[in-house]
């Protein structure tokens, strides 16, 4: 198990983190989405003791992670900025990683390489960026870590390898018991792969939950009356986005849906759905409800106050 308790680390002037806690059960794929600088980053490298926090504290099974080489070998990372060492080949960092870890399995390496089909004695630097990935992914998971973190994981992949790379993580978390943490911006691929997600904003988590209740915190309702009508009839709900064309309205609603839909049912639309959201939709209608967002102007017309 993974907890952090008040996590802060700033750069300069800068505040990547901003007293961040969690607790990460192990034996779970946990997800973490969040804009540009949000602090996902920063997170995984104090996670993994290359950053010492400025103040807080970081334990993985109860123990303090930064300086401390009992847990590390018990920690494999592929950040999201790839690193080998200079005119090396897949077996020469299998070598190293293997020298780094004690539990690292080389008839594993030897499986996986086959299964990327990747050429282990060919130099990494004449490597594409997605096989260069690939490759850390196979150092990665052959070194049989009891927690395994991944920066922008998918990040270069091509569609059957990031089916390829989900299998096997989702296989070494359901099978040996692994706690793997991914970060990624591909919130369709943490849809199909995290038990847990959690959304960090200006170096805080705003959002934590598994998927499954994340999804339906959140709902989008259709609705239609054959009277005149605006926003102010809905005033009783957390709504975060409300827009009207003639006289169907779309409302993204936070809260009980059963208690809304009774509600609207009672006022007698003439048109009531509700509709499912992706956890992409989710995602940027969170955003949006603290300020952050794509579009220079939201669609029910109020101007955004970031």
């Amino acid at each position: 198990m993974i907890q952090t308790e008040n996590l802060v680390k700033h750069f300069g002037s800068f505040t990547a983190l901003n007293g961040i806690t969690c607790t990460i059960p192990a034996g779970c794929v946990y997800g973490m989405v969040g804009s540009n600088g949000a602090g996902k980053s920063t997170f995984l490298r104090l996670v993994n003791g290359v950053y010492q926090a400025d103040s807080g504290s970081i334990t993985i099974d109860g123990e303090p992670v930064y300086e401390n080489p009992g847990v590390k070998r018990r920690v494999a990372y592929v950040p999201d900025d790839l690193y080998f060492l200079p005119g090396a080949n897949l077996n020469r960092m299998a070598g190293l990683y293997a020298a780094a870890y004690p539990s690292f399995d080389k008839e594993r390496f030897r499986s996986l390489v086959e299964t990327f089909r990747l050429d282990a004695g060919k130099a990494l630097g004449n490597f594409s960026k997605g096989m260069k990935r690939q490759a850390a992914i196979i150092l990665a998971l052959s070194c049989q870590a009891d927690y395994l973190f991944f920066d922008e994981t998918f990040d270069g992949l091509d569609p059957v390898m990031r089916n390829l790379v989900k299998s096997l993580i989702c296989g070494d978390v359901l099978e040996r018991g692994a706690t793997a943490i991914i970060t990624s911006h591909s919130l369709r691929e943490l849809e199909d792969t995290c038990d847990q997600l959690a959304l960090l904003h200006q170096g805080g988590i705003v959002l934590e939950s598994d998927v499954q209740n994340l999804k339906t915190s959140l709902f989008k309702i259709q609705v239609a009356f054959s009277r005149d009508y605006d926003r102010s009839m809905f005033t009783g709900f957390d709504i975060l986005r409300f827009t009207k064309h003639g006289s169907v309205s779309n409302l993204i609603v936070r809260g009980d849906r059963e208690k809304v839909v009774e509600w609207l049912r009672g006022q007698q639309p003439a048109v009531l759905d509700v509709l499912p959201l992706t956890l992409e939709e989710v995602f940027t209608y969170e955003m949006e409800a603290l300020g952050y967002s794509f579009q220079s102007e939201p669609a029910d017309g109020r101007p955004h106050t970031a």
